[in-house]
C-alpha cells in the first residue's frame, strides 16, 4: 500500500508511518456524519491519520475536535497532520486507549458528536505486522469497550457515527442497545448495484426514534461513480 501523501482539496494527510492507510471507509464515514446538531465538541476514536477529523474539521464549525489514538507512530502522524493543517487550532489529538481516555475525561464536557472507523476484522487469523494487526483487529478495540466508552462520553443530544462490517451489524446494535444507544440512521455500502453489502454506516443516539436507511452505491463499474457517491465525497478527493 502506498506510503506518499495523499492530497484532498484542502489538506494533505502523510500516512508513512501509520499501518493502515487512506482508505474509501474513512472518507466516507467522514462526509457521511450528519452534522445537523451543529456540535462543538467531536471526538473521533482510533483516528489512525488523522483524515475522519480534518474531513469534519473541514464540513463543520466545530469549536473543539479532538481524536485519541493508542499507536505510537499513529498518534505523532495524525498530530502532524492537524497541525500541518488548515485548522491546527481546532484539531487535537491524546495518546491513549479509548478506556483510558474515558476514564480521564470523564468530568470534562460531553461530545455531541463520536466518531469512529474501528477495527474489523474478526477472523482466526494475523500478519506479521504487529501495527497492522492493532489498527485492524477488533481485540484492539472490542465494540463492546468502543460503545460503552461513547455512552459515557456522548451528550444527552449527541450522536455516535461508525462504519462497520454489515455481518457484524446485529452483535454491534445489540450491545448498543445494552447502553441505551438506539439506531438513529443507517446507510448501506456497496460496491456495486449487483455486490452484496459489506459496510454499514450507524449513526446511534438516546433517543428512540424509527431508523431512516438508505443504500448507497459506490461504483458503476470499475473507477466510474455513481453520482450519489460523487455528491458525497466531491468536497474531499481531487478528482472529483
Amino acid at each position: 500500500m502506498s506510503t506518499h501523501p495523499f492530497k484532498f482539496k484542502k489538506f494533505t494527510v502523510n500516512q508513512d508511518q501509520c499501518a493502515m492507510k487512506i482508505g474509501t471507509d474513512g472518507v466516507l464515514i467522514g462526509a457521511w456524519a450528519s452534522l445537523e446538531n451543529y456540535p462543538s465538541n467531536i471526538l473521533d476514536i482510533g483516528t489512525g491519520t488523522g483524515v475522519i477529523s480534518l474531513i469534519l474539521a473541514q464540513r463543520s464549525n466545530a469549536e473543539n475536535i479532538e481524536a485519541v489514538e493508542i499507536d505510537d507512530n499513529a498518534f505523532e502522524q495524525a498530530t502532524s497532520n492537524f497541525e500541518n493543517s488548515p485548522w491546527g487550532d481546532r484539531l487535537f489529538c491524546y495518546h491513549a486507549s479509548i478506556q483510558e481516555f474515558a476514564t480521564e475525561m470523564s468530568e470534562e464536557e460531553p461530545y455531541d458528536l463520536i466518531i469512529s472507523n474501528p477495527p474489523f476484522y474478526t477472523e482466526d487469523y494475523k500478519t506479521n505486522d504487529k501495527a497492522r494487526d492493532t489498527a485492524r483487529f477488533t481485540d484492539a478495540m472490542p465494540f463492546q469497550h468502543l460503545i460503552v466508552c461513547a455512552a459515557h462520553l456522548l451528550s444527552e443530544i449527541g450522536k455516535f457515527v461508525v462504519i462497520i462490517p454489515k455481518k457484524e451489524e446485529v452483535e454491534f446494535l445489540k450491545i448498543s442497545e445494552e447502553h441505551h444507544l438506539h439506531l438513529q440512521k443507517k446507510c448501506n455500502v456497496k460496491g456495486t448495484k449487483s455486490s452484496p453489502i459489506k459496510r454499514v454506516m450507524l449513526e446511534l443516539g438516546f433517543d428512540k426514534i424509527t431508523p431512516n436507511t438508505t443504500t448507497l452505491t459506490i461504483e458503476i463499474e470499475r473507477h466510474k461513480y455513481t453520482p450519489e457517491y460523487i455528491e458525497l465525497v466531491k468536497d474531499f478527493y481531487l478528482k472529483m
